[in-house]
């Protein structure tokens, strides 16, 4: 065993018994580099990454590929998804490089931690054009032995680059409408029409992007938006990427069909999903939607829920070596888990024919009308295929996708009525605020074991204040307020740049060869636009300022219009920031007439309102309850825009129309 033995990340733990001396990244590690003068090798990857594997098994595990390694250089692993920060700084420094990235990345550092030459997966033996990864690390030490000057010098000019590179400048330009009009002009001109989705393949679930098309739709009545997401909604869930047995999302499709999936499922593709999902149901009121997202909230808890509340990262591509060996059929698989006439029926309904579209077998995906037992099928199949082995899960826990767990599962749970779904999401809350703290109280970025590990960074702390947030105002708890609110503000002061925006570290993180400022927002929303997006629904509350959301809308101004399918939740933010406010604060004593104006507040797809429940007698934490109280001893709603309030209503219907 080598020196990952005793770390918690499961990937990192599969390198555990390589014959590679590796080190996790740190202070043992670094200060090697430097004491022996030795290039760093640096391998980045995570858990369900199929390639990883591949690299592992070709030159990993092989003793004298791992012998070259130990005598050159120092080997340093990392979990991407628990060092996220490393992996932007260095994956910029490998697309900078070689015009590409992906996992495995492989970079090789100076001693001093600044890159100078890298890729991704590389082969045992030449193959297409790729050299071998022996070849690669025998160039690559004898270029930092003789050639030393070139390569300290590049490595300091890629450095500095990548330094620059986070200085983005704010645009001065007005924030208008015209910027989401624009925006939609811009994603229907790379919309595919026949299948949904925006570009061609492979094709990445674009959830971040659909939720800008439901609340533009909301906002402008554009048909065109409506079509759009409900479009790739739609393909979607017809496609093999959703898994029609047992619930949730692949993490791509590999064509432009939706149909063969890279088989890895990740929690933050489900959590994201599912809640476009429901605000398509909630604005169509098509109940197909609403099974999607049941399948796939039911598929977080069945199979990523952890005892603690908390949700697993991931389930592994592979079984057993073999890509999507556990989801796929024949038609014999069918009959014998089916019999005969339903294996038949199941085998047409599914498209399941011989020889297959997936190594002689083939993936689900719903064709034609369903069976009238479908349900039973369904169940009958799942169970047949839990008999197989299963892909392994990586069961640490990543408080951003946590947060965004959160948020799908409180809101899934109100708006649906699943008592399931809201319990889950108290327990993971609860968690967020206990197990995932450090001895300070500090949010931390992994947990896995009974240990959490790594300071969190801004995406952490913007998304679970997100589903802290989103936890309040379904269930109108001001604890879950308080906790959005403190989290939220603080990450405002400890990541902000002062010239703008914030950075993806904070000031007290270790202090990398560049200080990283993420924007994008594929294929999770970035930290910068959903905490901006949390800060302005805070304000709404409580009457404070935004503490530098417009500036985040500043600083991704540029990219809105000529990228838009990259900036989905800055473009939801965007709406947001420019939308007439909605303030509805509901008071009175609990019971059931408080509880009907409460359930019209919230009703329908409302993104630009927030909702405050109060007793109308106690103090509040919350600015909108100030001052409201009932009507003659009955509960009261008050509708408000920027805290000015209309006459209050304690008729249901008569907040409803003016709500409309």
């Amino acid at each position: 065993m080598n020196r990952l033995a005793d770390e918690t990340s499961p990937y990192l733990l599969q390198h555990a018994g390589n014959p590679v001396d590796w080190y996790p990244w740190g202070e043992e590690a670094l200060g090697r580099a430097v004491a022996e003068d030795r290039p760093i090798m640096l391998s980045v990857g995570y858990a369900a990454c199929h390639w990883c594997h591949v690299m592992e098994r070709e030159s990993f595990e092989d003793p004298e590929t791992a012998a070259l390694m130990n005598r050159l250089f120092v080997n340093i692993k990392v979990d991407r998804e628990e060092r996220p920060d490393l992996d932007a700084v260095y994956m910029n420094a490998v697309v900078s490089l070689t015009g590409r990235g992906g996992w495995p990345m492989t970079v090789f550092l100076t001693p001093d931690c600044r890159p100078f030459y890298g890729g991704t997966y590389y082969p045992p033996e030449p193959r297409h054009g790729m050299p071998a990864f022996r070849q690669v690390l025998e160039a690559v030490a004898a270029a930092y032995q003789e050639r030393r000057d070139e390569v300290v010098t590049a490595a300091g000019r890629l450095s500095a680059a990548l330094d620059s590179a986070a200085r983005i400048p704010t645009s001065g330009e007005p924030l208008t409408e015209q910027v989401l009009v624009d925006a939609e002009r811009g994603l229907r001109q790379i919309y595919d029409p026949r299948f949904g989705g925006f570009g061609a393949a492979p094709k990445f679930p674009p959830a971040s992007v659909i939720e800008f098309l439901l609340r533009e739709h909301v906002r402008s009545g554009s048909a065109d938006a409506l079509a759009m997401a409900v479009g790739t909604l739609d393909g979607m869930a017809l496609g093999g990427m959703f898994d029609v047995v047992g619930g949730g999302f692949a993490r791509y499709s590999v064509d432009n069909l939706w149909l063969v999936p890279h088989f890895e499922k990740m929690l933050y593709d489900n959590a994201l999903l599912a809640a476009a999902y429901l605000h398509a149901h909630l604005l169509t009121g098509d109940d197909r939607y609403r099974r999607v997202v049941e399948l796939t909230l039911d598929f977080m808890l069945r199979e990523l829920r952890l005892d603690e509340g908390l949700f697993a990262s991931s389930l592994d591509a592979d079984t057993d070596g073999v890509e999507g060996a556990t989801y796929v059929w024949t038609p014999a698989d069918l009959r014998d888990a089916l019999g005969e006439a339903d294996g038949a029926a199941a085998a047409l309904y599914y498209g399941v024919d011989e020889p297959g579209n997936f190594e002689g077998a083939t993936i689900l995906r719903p064709q034609g009308d369903p069976p009238a037992n479908l349900e039973d099928i369904g169940a009958r199949l799942l169970a047949a295929r839990n008999l197989r082995p299963q892909p392994a899960r990586d069961d640490k826990a990543i408080a951003a996708w946590n947060g965004l767990a959160l948020a799908a599962l409180a809101e899934a749970g109100e708006r649906l009525g699943r008592a399931d779904y809201a319990d889950a999401a108290l327990a993971c809350a609860e968690a967020l605020e206990t197990v995932m703290r450090d001895g300070s109280g500090r949010l931390q970025r992994s947990y896995r074991a009974g240990r959490a590990a790594v300071p969190a960074f801004l995406d952490d702390h913007a998304a679970v204040a997100h589903g802290l947030l989103q936890l309040h105002q379904s269930t109108g708890d001001e604890r879950w307020f308080v906790a959005a609110r403190d989290l939220a503000r603080a990450a405002a002061v400890r990541f902000r740049d002062p010239a703008g925006g914030f950075f993806y570290s904070s000031d007290e993180a270790e202090r990398l060869i560049a200080r990283h400022k993420d924007l994008d927002d594929n294929p999770t929303p970035s930290g910068q636009s959903l905490l901006a997006h949390t800060l302005l629904r805070l304000a709404r509350l409580d009457g404070g300022s935004d503490d530098g959301a417009e500036q985040v809308l500043r600083l991704a101004a540029p990219y809105l219009e000529h990228s838009p399918q990259g900036f989905g939740q800055a473009l939801c933010t965007l709406g947001l920031y420019l939308a007439p406010p909605v303030e509805v604060a509901v008071v009175g004593t609990p019971g059931s007439a408080r509880d009907a104006l409460v359930d019209v507040a919230r009703a329908g797809f409302q993104p630009h309102t927030v909702v405050a429940v109060g007793d109308g007698v106690a103090a509040s934490a919350i600015t909108l309850l100030e001052g409201k109280t009932a009507i003659g001893g009955d509960p009261a709603a008050y509708v408000c825009e920027r805290f000015a309030c209309q006459a209050p209503m304690t008729d249901p219907d008569a907040l409803a129309a003016a709500l409309t």
